[in-house]
């Protein structure tokens, strides 16, 4: 099968540091490889996939009218070049618009909240039954739905094999929050939490210079750091990644907001090492309560669970890697979806 992913043109494929889906896009094009599909890319033109071919977007803002445009016809020269029978987009969904009406099944993928009016927009251009939705999460299918089209959850995923399972860790394995710095993502809370269970947190990740987020930074994260066993590292690589999560004796996101799914739950669970987040967005999708980590409302209930982080099973938390959102697994998911869209096709009158 010829396959032919895009992805919006900020960041490379695969991205140095933050770059959730250029990480997933990567990971897709080596797993459909591996498995003898030829794999089209789209995307920054810096990115190094090893896709058969590779398409360089003109225009580097996905939000800026100009580059959508010229990013459109791109893409639309791009399908004739390589001539797919697959396009999935990670992309912009009005970079299809020169080919909704034509034969060729797409997929279009999202990974954050659906806006409906472009939706409606493309499901009344598209040719019956040639354009398919999925959403990183049972969550973020639910909104799109609202819109229309025919949605098909599909949780990210991780390479489970580049990240080392650690069965045991410590009793004094410190807890991890991992994540961008910010607001929304609950460090204040997390470390709140671990100071009243006792326990040393070390947060990693890049925070906001953004007027509102650099306050909270300043007021909120900044004064607690260095003090009351807290620790702040910085962004982190790869390398780093796999070992202050398999040192961790839990990581500790206590989302403030409705995840659409969040990459390093399912990277911490390769790991070996359980979650404590709070029940929002795709958190229930991902954590298994009383098994691979627990999930809480308030600062009381996540201190709860910090306490009860002994009664998990590291080797619980692999199997769900493996099972649900491992590359193997997900890239199978994908290829099914791909085939029904072009047994679709293939029956459809002409």
């Amino acid at each position: 099968m010829r396959i032919l992913l895009t992805v919006d043109p900020e960041i490379p494929v695969p991205p140095i540091l933050y770059g959730g889906i250029e990480r997933i896009v990567a990971g897709l094009v080596e797993e459909l490889t591996v498995r003898g599909h030829t794999v089209g890319l789209m995307a920054h033109p810096a990115s190094t996939a090893p896709a058969a071919a590779f398409f360089p977007w003109p225009g580097a803002k996905s939000q800026n009218r100009r580059d959508t445009l010229r990013n459109a016809f791109a893409l639309w020269r791009a399908v004739r070049a390589f001539r797919p029978d697959v396009l999935h987009s990670f992309s912009r969904l009005m970079y299809m618009l020169p080919l909704l009406r034509s034969r060729l099944p797409k997929i279009m993928s999202y990974q954050r909240d659906p806006s409906p009016r472009p939706i409606r927009l493309a499901t009344r251009l598209a040719r019956c039954g040639t354009l398919r939705f999925t959403g990183c999460s049972e969550f973020i299918c639910r909104l799109g739905r609202v819109a229309g089209g025919e949605w098909t959850a599909v949780h990210n995923f991780v390479d489970v094999g580049r990240f080392t399972f650690r069965p045991t860790v410590p009793d004094d394995a410190p807890l991890v929050f991992l994540s961008r710095v910010e607001s929304i993502k609950g460090p204040d809370v997390a470390i709140a939490a671990a100071r009243r269970a006792g326990r040393r947190l070390v947060i990693a990740g890049n925070h906001s210079a953004t007027q509102d987020q650099a306050a909270f930074w300043k007021e909120r994260v900044e004064p607690e750091l260095g003090r009351g066993g807290v620790e702040y590292v910085g962004p982190v690589n790869d390398t780093q990644k796999n070992e202050l999560l398999g040192r961790a004796a839990a990581l500790v996101v206590p989302i403030q907001w409705d995840e659409p799914f969040g990459i390093v739950f399912a990277e911490s669970l390769a790991c070996g090492t359980p979650i404590i987040s709070c029940p929002r967005g795709a958190l229930p999708e991902i954590v298994t309560e009383g098994q691979t980590g627990f999930l809480g409302r308030t600062e009381d209930e996540l201190v709860a669970a910090i306490g009860r982080i002994g009664q998990l099973d590291r080797a619980a938390c692999r199997r769900a890697a493996e099972e649900q959102f491992s590359r193997t697994v997900v890239g199978e998911r994908y290829l099914r979806l791909y085939e029904e869209s072009r047994a679709a096709e293939r029956i459809r009158p002409r």
